[in-house]
């Protein structure tokens, strides 16, 4: 069965067209067949204005047509499409989201932070790790920053803060929030087992990828530090030269590793791993397991 995942993010959105497949023992494999990426930059016009302007919405309209056609191409029988925190924002939210309805059928959801925290947990990677540790999602958004947090395979607590790559580079993030943010973490994981970070989002990706690290060995704290040193002495033209890195990658890249190290470091962390998963996976899973209980 093929199943499509659509994210609109404050910084990109993405379609995840899968095919799921159970084997004979029972086991479901999740293949993926295409990702597509565009940068729509919706936080830029978002968190100064609180509107999507006419130009953006244009884009985003052709963005979901553009995603409609290719999950019929793919043969996709059922789809999720949710939107994050620019859309959140949004006073024009509600309006966007019913002409592209209209214009193409595909219906979005704008979902919470704690549900878009819950979903990005529904990829279950911390289930494969060593029970010795708790765990820490961490998913880095353009607009906000996911936290999700367990032991012994027990949900503790999942946290949304406002506190994301876009609202950084625009400098609408304040000393509070990050203490905020701090306190919380602080608080919420005293007594619990070492915790080991899982860092999910593009950036935390592109920086595994630089790293040339094998898929399923984690990125140390001193690693994102030494990362963060070097990419913040380059401007983003430099960046993009440098290591071949598109403009909306490399303007937003260090204030996501800001971010990853300030949660690794008040959580005591001194790892985190990069399974390359986030929010669409998360939603074929859930959309999975809704398709298997109607059936």
């Amino acid at each position: 069965m093929k199943l499509a995942a659509i994210d609109i993010g404050s910084n990109a959105a993405r379609l995840l067209i899968t095919e799921v497949v159970t084997d004979g023992s029972g086991q479901t494999q999740f293949n993926k067949l295409n990702l597509v990426r565009v940068p729509l930059r919706l936080g830029f016009d978002v968190f100064d204005s609180q509107v999507i302007s006419p130009e953006k919405e244009i884009h985003v309209l052709k963005t979901i047509k553009a995603y409609r056609a290719l999950m019929d191409v793919y043969g996709v029988e059922h789809y999720l499409a949710c939107a994050t925190s620019a859309m959140r924002d949004a006073t024009n939210a509600k309006e966007i989201i019913a002409h592209i309805k209209g214009e193409t059928g595909v219906e979005i959801e704008v979902i919470s932070g704690d549900e878009e925290a819950s979903f990005i947990y529904e990829n279950h990677i911390a289930e494969n790790l060593d029970k010795d540790h708790s765990y820490m999602y961490i998913d880095v958004g353009g607009g906000s920053t996911e936290l999700t947090f367990f032991n012994d395979n027990h949900l503790v607590f999942k946290e949304s803060f406002n506190i994301g790559t876009i609202r950084l580079l625009k400098n609408q993030v304040e000393e509070k929030m990050w203490n905020e943010m701090k306190d919380f973490i602080r608080n919420k994981t005293r007594g619990f087992k070492e915790i080991t970070c899982i860092g999910s989002g593009g950036n935390i990706n592109k920086v595994f990828s630089m790293s040339k690290k094998k898929d399923g060995k984690p990125l140390s704290l001193d690693h994102l530090k030494d990362y963060y040193k070097e990419l913040s002495s380059f401007t983003v033209p430099e960046r993009m030269r440098l290591y071949s890195l598109r403009e909306d990658r490399a303007d937003v890249i260090v204030p996501a590793l800001s971010i990853y190290i300030n949660v690794m470091r008040w959580t005591d962390s001194r790892d985190i791993y990069v399974p390359k998963i986030g929010l669409a996976d998360g939603l074929i899973h859930i959309l999975w397991n809704k398709v298997k209980g109607a059936g």
